[in-house]
């Protein structure tokens, strides 16, 4: 692999990464070279996960964290430091959407929901994270936000909103870090064949409708986005800090 997208010795936290985008970020970063944090709600998950990727010979530690709860995002980053001694690469993956359907349906709770595991976590994070960053003169934050934050969506309104101040949290990060070295990018995937999408995925006429309005015309897959990560993550991407950058197969343009 070309030096410029290699990993070798550096220390990945991604969230979210037992399946779907987080998971292929993670084997992605792996096969790269570097060190990976697998880390999601369930311990059962991360250990299998972690387990299949040790089994191939990468250098993984499994460290199970609920975003929504800060001491164990704490947790997450002391556990970490406690291993390999630093952060080089911050993936904030993980997300929820509760609710669907139009915003003044939406209870409060699940509002308040959606804007702590989605933004608050993810903020909480950084700040956990960047000034180790900044102590050793480099660093990669990506946020995984969403072309829902992009335009607006008349049943996942509120998840849009949490994803659209994501990507506005990435560029405040890039200005606030950058001088110390540390960069800061969003991702805004489209439609993805995860989890998350399988209601849609599932439905021939409606997957068949979603490819017939990407240019692409077809699905995304989570590699698709890991390759984003990938470049981000690495210094093929030394001069870009404070982007979103859209991999949507061309169905914001359409």
């Amino acid at each position: 692999m070309s030096s410029m997208f290699d990993l070798t010795g550096k220390v990945a936290i991604v969230t979210g990464s037992t399946r779907g985008i987080g998971r292929s970020i993670a084997e992605t970063f792996c096969e790269a070279g570097a060190k990976v944090v697998i880390s999601s709600r369930k311990q059962e998950a991360c250990d299998a996960v972690a387990s299949e990727l040790s089994a191939k010979g990468h250098e993984v530690i499994s460290v199970p964290c609920h975003v929504g709860r800060s001491e164990q995002l704490k947790t997450l980053v002391d556990a970490t430091v406690e291993k390999w001694s630093r952060v080089d690469v911050l993936v904030c993956n993980a997300a929820t959407n509760p609710v669907y359907g139009p915003m003044h349906e939406v209870p409060e709770d699940a509002f308040d929901k959606v804007m702590s595991t989605n933004l608050k976590s993810v903020f909480l994070l950084c700040n956990l994270v960047a000034p180790g960053m900044a102590e050793r003169g480099s660093g990669s934050i990506i946020l995984i936000s969403s072309i829902a934050g992009i335009r607006g969506n008349p049943v996942i309104g509120v998840y849009g909103i949490s994803k659209a101040a994501e990507a506005g949290l990435a560029r405040n990060l890039a200005v606030e870090w950058g001088p110390k070295g540390v960069r800061a990018n969003a991702i805004a995937p489209g439609l993805i064949a995860t989890d998350f999408a399988k209601a849609l995925t599932d439905d021939p006429v409606r997957k068949a409708r979603a490819e017939q309005q990407t240019p692409l015309r077809r699905i995304g897959e989570p590699k698709d986005i890991a390759g984003v990560a990938l470049f981000l993550a690495t210094d093929a991407a030394a001069y870009v800090t404070g982007q979103t950058i859209v991999a949507d197969g061309g169905e914001t343009i359409s």
